[in-house]
C-alpha cells in the first residue's frame, strides 16, 4: 500500500517515504550502509587508517600481534558510524526488531570473506536474561537469523545455535571501558550449554558491534574450552576511535 495515505518518516534521514516496504528506511538510506573496503587488519578486520597498511602482505592490529584475541578471525560490515549507527540503534533500542531481517542480509559480505564457515554452528553473542527480558529479543540472534536466511536463498547451508552460548551473570556495559577493562569486565562470563555440540566443530559468533573484540574473544575463548576446532566472529558494524562518527557527535 502506498504510504501516502499513512504518511511515515524514514528512520534515518527523517524523510516522507513515499512507497511502503524498505522496513520504514527510504531507498536512499539503505543505500548509504556501506561495507568498509579499506585496508584491515588480517585477523581481527579493525579498519586501519593508513593506505600503507593495504600494502602488507600481512597487516595486523596491535592486539592480534600480540595474540589478545581468541577468535580465529573476525569480520565485520562497515564502520559503527552514520546511518549504520543509527540503524543500529533504532534496533538495539527503540524496539524496531524488524529491521534485523534486512540488516542481518549484510551480513553476508563480511561471511564470504571467512573461509571454512559453510558448514558452522551459528552462535549469538548472549543477552543475560534479566536484559533479553527487559529488552524483549537479542538483536545479535536476530540478525544471525537474517544471515541465515539469505545464505540459504544462495543454497548454501548454516545451523543455527541460539541458546549454544549463555551469560552466567551480568555485567557492567562496555561503553567508556579501557580495552583491558573490557577484557577483564567479561572474563568468566560466557558458558557453553551444550559441549558435545561444539566439540570439533567450526562456531561463528554473531554480534551487532564489534569495538576491542573482548566480547567475542570471551565467547570464543568459552567455546574453544569446550572443544571447538575454530571460532569465526561476525559484526554488523566495527567502532574504532580511528573512525569516529562525526555525524552523531556534531
Amino acid at each position: 500500500m502506498c504510504a501516502v495515505a499513512f504518511p511515515t518518516d524514514c528512520l534515518l534521514c527523517g524523510q516522507e517515504l513515499k512507497l511502503a516496504g524498505g522496513a520504514s528506511i527510504c531507498p536512499l538510506c539503505w543505500e548509504s550502509l556501506r561495507p568498509w573496503l579499506g585496508p584491515h587488519c588480517e585477523c581481527c578486520g579493525l579498519p586501519l587508517a593508513s593506505e600503507q597498511a593495504a600494502e602488507l602482505g600481512d597487516a595486523l592490529c596491535a592486539p592480534c600481534r600480540l595474540g589478545e584475541q581468541d577468535f580465529d578471525r573476525a569480520r565485520s560490515f562497515g564502520l559503527y558510524t552514520g546511518n549504520l549507527r543509527k540503524a543500529i540503534l533504532h534496533l538495539k533500542f527503540y524496539g524496531r526488531e524488524y529491521l534485523a531481517n534486512r540488516l542481518g542480509e549484510l551480513l553476508l559480505r563480511p561471511f564470504e570473506a571467512l573461509t571454512e564457515c559453510d558448514s558452522a554452528l551459528v552462535a549469538p553473542v548472549p543477552l543475560h536474561p534479566s536484559r533479553s527480558r527487559q529488552r524483549g529479543f537479542n538483536q545479535a540472534e536476530l540478525l544471525a537469523r537474517g544471515l541465515i536466511r539469505k545464505i540459504r536463498r544462495n543454497e548454501a547451508g548454516l545451523e543455527l545455535a541460539a541458546d549454544l552460548l549463555r551469560r552466567i551473570r551480568p555485567t557492567s556495559p562496555q561503553v567508556g571501558l579501557s580495552p583491558s577493562a573490557r577484557r577483564e569486565n567479561v572474563r568468566g562470563v560466557f558458558a557453553v550449554s551444550e559441549a558435545e555440540r561444539v566439540r570439533n566443530r567450526t562456531v561463528l559468533l554473531v554480534d551487532d558491534v564489534m569495538t576491542t573484540g573482548a566480547t567475542l574473544s570471551a565467547c570464543a575463548a568459552a567455546l574453544k574450552r569446550a572443544g571447538a576446532a575454530r571460532v569465526m566472529a561476525l559484526s554488523l558494524a566495527r567502532a574504532t576511535p580511528q573512525f569516529p562518527d562525526t555525524v552523531a557527535s556534531a
